[in-house]
């Protein structure tokens, strides 16, 4: 049989992609390399707007259901500066959450098997299938370590991650590309207090916990990349150091806790786009853009990209032509959509918060009104506009005792 649609990479970019293209109509083959359930490196912070789709999409409630807690209160420290605060809502959404992967992926996967998608887990791409004039006509796949099969498809679809083998195997251009900027390590711990979502930020470091399934907290720090070679042989007393220096308070709520699982961690948090699209395959995800987790909007972009290529291309994959216009819609607003989240990621990124931030910062923290802007803009929910306010602007230009 034929498909429609082969998305590669059943996480979440992939299945949420099969989902709506299955819930379209389209005849859709999901299939992952890895077991379903398995888990994945991750920060799991999903910010509100992507919480709202997973509302929209009839799946929120089986998040609830699963024991993961709404992140409802943000606290963000930066050098004397904090600020705290119910975390920012939606209609529908009662804060942020961040669910174990094994639960998330395995949730968007049953979703689109639900949905009329048909999921392969266990199964590898060995290679592309082509025609004549070189355009993607399916892929070749080998199940369970099993015999190769080539599946026929209009479109494949890569939502297989940083390291894209189907990104490789149709050679797609990486541009607006970045050098490694941190390198980080988590792991969860249990009898944690605090804010739901704290972050402290100091130059040379950042550290964030957040809560989830269990009443477990995940506590990530991060280092400068060009510390990840002499840190990684001792990782664990980098990542305490690291939080110890930068967030005190949080090492304190720590003092009584318990590790519950081992240090996980990384250096390679590539930053760049990839060509979205070519004849016959389109990327999604984090196999076409990718960016630094310090900023945790991998999970939501990734809806984004998914919901934004499936109302692309509609009901008809049937006419190339067509096919290929809807693709490079997809792509382009895929860029107008994530660029400036990419550039204030890449400012984050390097670990040392300009002045002028915490200037705005020492304001805001004194004004519910512009904390509750300002965790609305970090949620996604806000523009920047909106937080320089006259209010903002008029108590900026005021002498430090006056304001």
């Amino acid at each position: 049989m034929a498909y429609d649609v082969v998305v590669v990479g059943a996480r979440c970019a992939g299945a949420p992609t099969a989902l709506l293209l299955a819930q379209a109509g389209h005849r859709v083959l999901l299939v992952d390399r890895a077991r379903i359930p398995s888990d994945t490196l991750s920060g799991l912070y999903i910010h509100q707007p992507g919480v709202e789709r997973l509302a929209r999409w009839g799946l929120l409630d089986r998040i609830r259901g699963s024991g993961c807690p709404p992140l409802r209160s943000v606290s963000y420290h930066v050098a004397d500066v904090c600020v705290s605060g119910p975390a920012p809502t939606l209609p529908g959404v009662d804060g942020a959450y961040a669910p174990r992967r094994y639960v998330l992926d395995t949730i968007l996967a049953e979703a689109a098997a639900a949905a009329g998608a048909e999921v392969r887990d266990r199964t590898s791409v060995t290679g592309l299938a082509h025609d004549d004039d070189g355009r993607v006509t399916g892929v070749r796949l080998r199940e369970n370590g099993g015999a190769e099969i080539t599946e026929k498809a209009r479109l494949v679809i890569g939502a297989d991650g940083m390291r894209s083998t189907v990104a490789r195997l149709v050679d797609a251009p990486v541009y607006a590309h970045h050098p490694n900027l941190t390198c980080v390590y988590y792991t969860f711990w249990a009898g944690v207090t605090g804010a739901d979502f704290q972050i402290y930020e100091r130059p040379g470091g950042w550290v964030a916990g957040l809560r989830t399934h269990g009443d477990l907290m995940l506590v990530a720090a991060y280092l400068p990349q060009d510390q990840f070679d002499r840190v990684r042989h001792d990782a664990f007393t980098a990542y305490r150091a690291t939080i110890t220096t930068t967030a005190p308070a949080l090492w304190q709520q720590l003092a009584d806790a318990t590790p519950a699982d081992r240090l996980y961690g990384t250096g390679d948090q590539r930053n760049f786009f990839r060509q979205a699209y070519g004849p016959g395959w389109a990327l999604v995800g984090d196999a076409g853009h990718h960016k630094d987790s310090i900023n945790a909007h991998g999970i939501t972009d990734s809806f984004l990209q998914a919901e934004l290529l499936a109302g692309e291309l509609g009901g008809d994959l049937g006419d190339p032509v067509r096919l290929h216009a809807a693709l490079a819609r997809f792509a382009a607003a895929r860029d107008e959509l994530l660029t400036p989240n990419y550039q204030t990621n890449l400012l984050t990124a390097r670990l040392d918060p300009a002045p002028e931030r915490i200037a705005t910062l020492r304001v805001v923290q004194d004004s519910p009104s512009l904390t509750d802007r300002y965790l609305g803009v970090v949620a996604g929910i806000r523009s920047p506009d909106e937080l320089y306010t006259r209010e903002l602007l008029a108590r900026m230009s005021l002498p430090d005792g006056m304001r």
